[in-house]
């Protein structure tokens, strides 16, 4: 089986070409888990299938690294846009991908013959709690305070097709995410549970964040998660509506045109080999 394996600001995934590669649905989460293992596998934050569409340009089938199904991954689908483009399967700069029903509009941005970076409209922010989904009485989670291994955090609940749970925290650097992390992905008042970003404000244009992705723990960057961090920070009236996120992995730039209620991620998308397995 042929691969591509990419990265958008160090979220890493494998990618396969659904248009060649035949695999049954039920043998994708054990294949999924073996790809993406980083002592046994080609090491992945998951894998995502680009397969045909009769309602948009092309699918994107994302699964995290334990094998789950994932509904979006904004990292994830600017790679889609560059795969499909240097590989010769459009010739167009706008297109459209269809992930987990949801349709998004992508933008790119050629230099020599290949695609540098990708702009995604990533559509609305999902603020009603109930479709998040979290758990609590009012009707949005918007510095709504849960208590996770007795101690009480500030969160703001936001779907990009995906949930999300933003805290903002005085320091970034010094978290014990990988403590912390498991506990709010599964706490009780996630029914699908959730991923979780940790945000410190540096001033009204710019955050530093990071993030406990569901289902694969710590990555470098997550685009929805940077998607629902600028909601957030608007929503808490901490920035303005356009700011830099800066995850381990690199810088992306997102505006929520409060006006359209339409969230535009900008960033990099690379590739780093292609194999056979």
């Amino acid at each position: 089986m042929k691969f591509t394996k990419m990265q958008g600001c160090g979220n890493d995934y494998v990618y396969i070409d659904g248009h060649k590669e035949q695999i049954s649905p039920e043998k994708k989460p054990e294949l999924v888990r073996r790809l993406s293992d980083r002592h046994f596998g080609i090491g992945s934050d998951g894998v995502i299938f680009i397969n045909p569409s009769d309602e948009a340009d092309f699918e994107m089938e994302m699964y995290n690294a334990d094998g789950t199904r994932a509904e979006m991954c904004g990292n994830g689908i600017r790679c889609v846009g560059k795969f499909v483009y240097d590989k010769g399967l459009t010739d167009k700069t706008d297109i459209t991908v269809i992930s987990a029903g949801k349709i998004k509009y992508l933008t790119l941005f050629v230099k020599e013959g290949k695609v540098e970076t990708v702009k995604v409209n990533m559509g609305a922010p999902e603020l009603t709690a109930a479709l998040v989904p979290v758990l609590c009485k009012g009707v949005q989670a918007v510095d709504e305070p849960i208590t996770v291994q007795g101690r009480e955090y500030k969160m703001t609940c936001v779907s990009m097709g995906n949930p999300h749970a933003v805290v903002f925290v005085d320091d970034v650097e010094g978290l014990a995410i990988e403590e912390i992390g498991p506990y709010f992905e599964s706490h009780e008042r996630f029914p699908k549970r959730t991923n979780t970003e940790f945000v410190k404000v540096i001033d009204k244009h710019t955050v530093q964040m990071r993030v406990w992705e569901r289902g694969t723990g710590e990555t470098l960057a997550c685009g929805t998660g940077a998607c629902a961090t600028a909601a957030a920070c608007v929503l808490n009236g901490l920035t303005e509506e356009t700011v830099t996120v800066k995850l381990l992995g690199g810088d992306l730039t997102v505006t929520w045109d409060r006006e359209a209620d339409l969230i535009y991620m900008t960033g990099p998308a690379a590739t780093v080999f292609e194999g056979v397995i």
